[in-house]
């Protein structure tokens, strides 16, 4: 008796030491827009240094969760449930609607930009260069909107981790973009978490980024959702749960 006390002990010890190393703790999340409901009982954890993927077909609430997530529902949206983020985690967002063409609208340079972050001209300047956009006098004066779509979305990257994030949610940073440059964007994401694990939620399209780099997937519909590694959770059934039949699946190795 007193040995199965002892180990029921242990396992009462460790569930408390997997909450305590979670750097979210989502349970039961549903959320509504008016009358409707866009997510259902939503239930998943993530540490430091994960790389969570979120996919599903358009419609099925990703961009909603990361609203959630930083408690920015609009006016009409409404939720109930949990979500517990450690204290003191800095996180910062790269909506899908930064575009190249809102930017053109507005009388804003690349130095300004960045001014939203405190930051001086040689810390924006050394950051534009980690992202492999080229040094040059006249660059922080230029409207974004100027730059090509790939440095736009290297730009973009820079703006979002110049002030050492915790945790970095990107919706769809890669839109737009042919595979060369979808490929570049996030093999500079790579070079940052393999450097400074920083924690990273991602709303894409592209299987292969989700087998290549993921911790976990989180995958969504309005019919269903499942959480786990890759492996577990993407066969070719879940994925025309969640797509319909009309997807052909191809698994393969994708390194970039």
């Amino acid at each position: 008796m007193k040995k199965e006390n002892k180990k029921q002990q242990r396992i009462k010890g460790k569930g408390k030491m997997e909450k305590k190393n979670n750097l979210l703790s989502v349970r039961n999340l549903n959320v509504y827009f008016d009358d409707e409901q866009i997510i259902k009982d939503f239930s998943f954890n993530v540490k430091k240094g994960d790389i969570i993927t979120i996919i599903g077909p358009n419609g099925s609430g990703k961009t909603t969760l990361l609203n959630a997530l930083l408690g920015m529902l609009p006016s009409n949206g409404r939720m109930t449930g949990i979500i517990k983020w450690q204290p003191k985690v800095k996180i910062n967002y790269l909506p899908q609607d930064f575009s190249k063409a809102k930017f053109s609208k507005l009388p804003l340079t690349i130095r300004d930009f960045f001014r939203f972050k405190t930051k001086s001209d040689d810390e924006i300047i050394k950051m534009l260069s980690k992202v492999g956009l080229k040094r040059s006098k006249n660059i922080l004066d230029r409207n974004p909107s100027k730059l090509s779509s790939g440095q736009f979305q290297r730009l973009l990257i820079a703006w979002s981790l110049i002030d050492d994030p915790d945790v970095l949610l990107l919706d769809e940073p890669t839109a737009g973009l042919d595979i060369g440059g979808e490929e570049t964007v996030y093999s500079l994401l790579k070079k940052f978490w393999d450097k400074h694990r920083i924690t990273i939620l991602l709303i894409t399209h592209d299987l292969n980024i989700v087998y290549g780099y993921s911790s976990y997937c989180l995958c969504m519909s309005k019919n269903t959702h499942c959480y786990g590694v890759p492996q577990d959770v993407l066969t070719p059934q879940k994925l025309r749960s969640l797509y319909g039949n009309k997807i052909k699946f191809y698994k393969h190795k994708h390194i970039i």
